[in-house]
This record gives structure tokens, C-alpha cells and sequence, in this order.
């Protein structure tokens, strides 16, 4: 069976609803006004009191609280002491009146006629603020009437697919992760049947949150009752079955068909996060030989290195292994496994731009003429790999949610789209359901070197981007917004926006706004000219530099980051020292002259220059 009950979850009532005294006279009129919207809405429903209450909270700043853990498509925050300067914010009672009102907003986009009740499982990643968290996760899903399954440690990927796998076919799931972030932080990651949610549904979520929390801390609204009833299960397994028939089916092994990786030796790096699974689930049942592979074993500290496809050390270690050991192939992925990067078995990097070029030229070869949208931090170098292959090449806004809504959008033109992927290692394909899967893209790379093998081809999958033309250099700022929490969103739109602004008056000389090729996308990777634009969740512009004799020397790519309060500033050249001439012009021209040095730490791209 797909279930299996187990005891229901015991949960401590959160110290915020127990109907504490308020002490500030702030809090006691704050409460009396409460009360008397109470008595006015006395004659409702019990609902319509709940909504009436959340409504009449949500206003002003400990509202504000709920709304800053929005991280574009997803809700991310500081879940345990420990960071300088950060304190906790994804407190137990956050996470119920999340959970919660996500719940409602799954009942309210149902059917009317539809009264059955709504089933979501839960998944988390090994951090050690998961189990308390868990627990209030379960009770705002059963407040708003969910029935809930508990998938124990799963990966992001696997939360989406027990909605479609027949065997669970949930109405919407909930990963509990922080992917790549310190061990202090956890977030919430949310699927329905058609995927992730949008920024825009989020924001609404949290919106909605934010009142039911200023109520709860006040002691109005929610309280105790039975503890939920949650119920167990084996969603990891069936995963794994499920990745395990795809590499068996496509490889089609003429001697060994359910062993086809019989002969092969694979390096899994899982850093400590979920990924682990794979190489015993998968790679080893399928007759892999994965001796000498690294840190498997679930651990919240994360103690070797952070589990990250694009952290030098998980890389290096990684290339280690697989030299030691002649492994054919190294596969690291991030915590929660929605991202990759694999080594190949000469002990090269693939991730970054070359990740995305050999999945290019994998679905290529399946799928002559496809396009393939990256985010617009993608090089020069390769665009011209994709279209040398016949393929054409979207560049769009930075944002794992926004390449992979794009994707859909474009095949919903009528035009074809098989690949999505950032440079971070997100990446989706059309064929799976438009997740962005790091383990699935792994299950991709891995049928391409069987089927390499069993035709004879010399050379590692490696060889399948050895003409991928790579910049000379390649640097990433992060400038600080050193403002009030509340204000640093809008401090850093201000940033991006006159960015844009200087070039267009030409106050910078050489540069030029990039409109990042033929993709109903101009200025900068902002502005969406389709029919149904995409939400813009975070500011973004790219624009080249030209020298003074009119030589082009690179671009930058300057955005507002959706998970630190700071600007990331991507810069890359074609030539040697090209970033620090792109730099010099920035800081002189833009950082020092515009103001925007009054709100921004630009330390470090002043030591860049200097």
C-alpha cells in the first residue's frame, strides 16, 4: 500500500496563541480593536469571522514579517540562532499560518461542486529545524482542512511528482528546505498538479498569512484542538522505481536490460543532503559500481561543504574522487536535489554554462531545431553552441521560476521548447513534466554515456561540448543594501532602475542596454511583450561594454537578489582584464556619481578596480 498510518503528530500549541497577557499599551489597544471587530462581525460565520479578523490585522509592520519571507516562487527565512545580524524570522507560528493559508488557497481555486477533501504531502531535507517545523506545517494544513501525508526526508523534485505518480496522486505538495543556504536558514517550496507556483501565488499566500499572524500574536483566532492526524509514507521509493524504469526503458540494454549500468563506476557527491538516494535507489540497483563516493549519509550541519553544484569545494572533491577511483562519471547535487552538476572521467567540471551545453546537446539530438531558454547570465559562447547545432537559444530573466514559465509559455506559442535551465544548475525539460529535476537531469547525462558506450564512441560524455567556446573571465559582486529590512527591496529596485536610467540619458559612455536576442523580450530581460507578460519578481538588467576604440569588451548583468538583501552584479569578458575595465567604468561612472553608494556596501568592487 502507497500509506501506512502512524500516531498522530504531538504538537506543542504555539506560545503566540495560548491567550498570553499583552503587555505594551501598543499590544492592549492593538487587542481591543480586535475585539471590537470581533463583536461587529459576531453575526457571521465562524469563516467569515477568521477572514474578517486576518483582514483587519494584516496592516502595518509585524504583517510585514510574513510578506519579507517571500523569496520569489518560494518562502525562505532564518530558522535558528546563529547568524550574525539575522535573527530567527521562520518561527514556528510563520510556518503554521503559511501552511494554513495555503491549504485555502488550494480549497478556494478548487471546484465548488468538488467537497472532497484536499491531500498534501509534506517533504523536508535533513536541516535540523525540519522536525519542529514539520509538526506546525501539519496543523495549518489540517486547520484549513487538509488531510495530510508525511514523506519523512524526500527531495524537491519527489514532493512535485507524488502528485502525479498513480500510486499517491496528491492535490499539491510542500518541500521544506532552504536548498543551498546555511544550515540556520529552512523555507517552504510549493507544488500543485501543474507545478510550482508562481511568485505572484506566493506573495498572495503570504499576504493572507500575515493577518492570521498578527491575529495569532495578539491570541485572537487559532488556538489549540486535536492534534492533526498525519499519515506515513514511502514517497522516496517509488521515486526512485520510477527514475530507475526511464534509464532501464531508454537505454534498452541488448544483454543485461534491468543491469544497464552494469560496467560503469559513478561518483555521487550528495553533500550531506538527500541526494544519497540515488546511488543506492537507483545507480547501484542498476548495476553500478559506486565505491568512493562522498558524504551520503543525511546530516542538518552539512559539515564537509555546503551540498551545491556550483560550491568550489564540492566540485573539487568531487573531480578528486573520480580520478582516484577511474570513475566514468561525478554527479554532485544540492540539498534538496532540484539542481546538478556532474564531472566527467577526465575530471572536468560540468556545470555552469557547459551543464547547460551538454543538455543542449543531448535534447538536440532528440529534438532537431528546439529552443532552449537560459537565464541571462548565460555566455556568448553559448548561444553560438546552441544555434551551431541548430537550435535556438532565449536568453531571460534570472530566476529558476521565471526560465521555467517562460518555457511553458513559448510551447504554448506554438513554439518548441524542450530545454529550460539557469546557470545555477536548475534545469527542466518538457519531457518531465517542466520540473526542474537535478536528479532526472542526471538520469539524462547517464543514458547519453550508456548509449555512447554501446555505440562504440570514444571519449567521456565530456566530448559532446569540447568546441563550447568559454569567456577569458568571468566575476560575480554582491553589493549590500544597508537599509531598514522594510525598505530594501525598494532601495534595490531603486539601484537596478538607475542603472538603466544612466545609460539611457548617456551618462555612461560605451555602455548599451542588451535586449538578449530574439526572445519577446527586450530591455534588458524585463520587459515581456507576450500577450500574458510574467510577473516580475525581482529588477534585472544586461547591458554591454564598448572601449573607446568601439572594441567590445563583455557585459554586466546587474540584479536584485530575491533571497539576500543585496545587488548581484555578474560581469564576463571576452578578453583578459576586460572586467576590471568594465568595473573601473561602473564604479567611476555609475557607483560614485549616482547616489546609489549611499544605500550600497560597494566595497567590493572598489578592491576589484583598486
Amino acid at each position: 500500500m502507497a500509506t501506512i498510518t502512524t500516531p498522530p503528530a504531538t504538537l506543542q500549541p504555539c506560545e503566540h496563541a495560548r491567550g498570553r497577557a499583552l503587555r505594551s499599551p501598543q499590544r492592549a489597544w492593538r487587542r481591543r480593536r480586535c475585539q471590537a471587530i470581533i463583536r461587529a462581525a459576531a453575526t457571521g460565520s465562524g469563516r467569515h469571522l477568521e477572514t474578517t479578523l486576518a483582514s483587519s490585522a494584516a496592516g502595518g509592520e509585524e504583517g510585514d514579517v510574513i510578506r519579507r519571507l517571500q523569496n520569489g516562487p518560494d518562502v525562505r527565512g532564518v530558522a535558528l540562532e546563529g547568524e550574525k545580524g539575522r535573527p530567527v524570522d521562520l518561527t514556528p507560528l510563520a510556518v503554521e499560518v503559511i501552511g494554513e493559508n495555503f491549504g485555502e488557497w488550494l480549497r478556494d481555486k478548487g471546484e465548488e461542486e468538488d467537497q472532497r477533501q484536499l491531500r498534501v504531502s509534506v517533504g523536508r531535507d535533513p536541516r535540523l529545524s525540519g522536525s519542529r517545523l514539520s509538526a506546525v506545517l501539519f496543523a495549518g494544513l489540517a486547520r484549513a482542512g487538509c488531510a495530510v501525508f508525511d514523506m519523512g526526508l524526500a527531495t524537491t523534485p519527489a514532493c512535485f511528482m507524488s502528485t502525479i505518480l498513480p500510486r499517491f496522486d496528491y492535490d499539491a505538495s510542500i518541500m521544506m528546505t532552504a536548498s543551498h543556504l546555511p544550515y540556520t536558514r529552512n523555507g517552504l517550496k510549493f507544488f500543485t498538479k501543474r507545478g510550482g507556483l508562481t511568485s505572484a501565488e506566493v506573495e498572495a499566500i503570504c499576504d493572507r498569512a500575515a493577518g492570521k499572524y498578527v491575529a495569532r500574536k495578539l491570541g485572537l483566532g487559532g488556538g489549540g484542538g486535536m492534534p492533526p492526524v498525519v499519515m506515513r509514507v514511502d514517497l522516496m521509493s517509488a521515486y526512485a522505481q520510477h527514475l530507475r524504469d526511464i534509464i532501464k526503458e531508454r537505454v534498452a540494454h541488448p544483454t543485461h536490460y534491468d543491469t544497464p549500468l552494469k560496467g560503469f563506476k559513478v561518483i555521487v557527491n550528495a553533500g550531506n543532503g538527500c541526494g544519497g538516494f540515488f546511488t543506492w535507489d537507483v545507480l547501484e540497483k542498476l548495476g553500478a559500481d559506486t565505491t568512493g563516493s562522498l558524504h551520503l549519509e543525511p546530516d542538518g550541519t552539512f559539515p564537509n561543504h555546503m551540498p551545491n553544484p556550483e560550491d568550489a569545494t564540492a566540485m573539487s572533491l568531487t573531480r578528486g574522487a573520480v580520478l582516484a577511483h577511474g570513475a566514468d562519471l561525478g554527479v554532485v547535487f544540492d540539498t534538496d536535489v532540484d539542481r546538478s552538476g556532474v564531472v566527467d572521467d577526465a575530471g572536468a567540471a560540468i556545470n555552469g554554462d557547459r551543464l547547460i551545453a551538454l543538455i543542449s546537446a543531448i535534447v538536440l539530438g532528440e529534438h532537431p531545431g528546439t529552443t532552449v531558454v537560459t537565464d541571462a547570465r548565460a555566455g556568448d559562447g553559448l548561444t553560438r553552441f546552441i544555434e551551431a547545432r541548430g537550435g535556438r537559444h532565449c536568453l531571460y530573466r534570472v530566476g529558476y521560476r521565471n526560465v521555467i514559465d517562460k518555457g511553458v509559455q513559448l510551447n504554448a506559442d506554438g513554439v518548441e521548447t524542450h530545454v529550460m535551465m539557469e546557470t545555477t544548475g536548475h534545469g527542466a525539460l518538457k519531457e518531465n513534466h517542466f520540473l526542474d529535476d537535478g536528479a532526472y537531469m542526471v538520469v539524462k547525462i547517464i543514458i547519453e554515456m550508456v548509449r555512447m558506450r554501446l555505440a562504440g564512441l570514444e571519449g567521456g560524455v565530456g566530448s559532446l561540448i569540447k568546441d563550447l567556446e568559454e569567456p577569458a573571465e568571468s566575476v560575480l559582486f554582491r553589493m549590500d543594501i544597508v537599509s531598514e529590512p522594510k525598505s530594501a527591496k525598494q532601495r534595490g529596485v531603486q539601484a537596478v532602475e538607475s542603472f538603466k536610467k544612466y545609460i539611457e540619458e548617456g551618462k555612461l559612455n560605451g555602455w548599451v542596454l542588451d535586449d538578449c536576442g530574439d526572445c519577446s523580450v527586450d530591455q534588458g530581460c524585463l520587459v515581456d511583450n507576450n500577450d500574458h507578460p510574467i510577473d516580475v519578481d525581482a529588477y534585472m538588467y544586461r547591458a554591454r561594454f564598448h572601449d573607446e576604440s568601439q572594441k567590445p569588451l563583455g557585459w554586466v548583468h546587474i540584479r536584485q537578489s530575491v533571497h539576500n538583501p543585496n545587488i548581484a552584479l555578474n560581469m564576463q569578458s571576452c578578453i583578459p582584464g576586460g572586467c576590471k575595465s568594465m568595473a573601473r567604468s561602473l564604479f567611476d561612472g555609475f557607483l560614485l556619481t549616482s547616489g546609489v553608494n549611499e544605500f550600497l556596501d560597494i566595497s567590493q568592487v572598489q578592491n576589484f578596480v583598486e
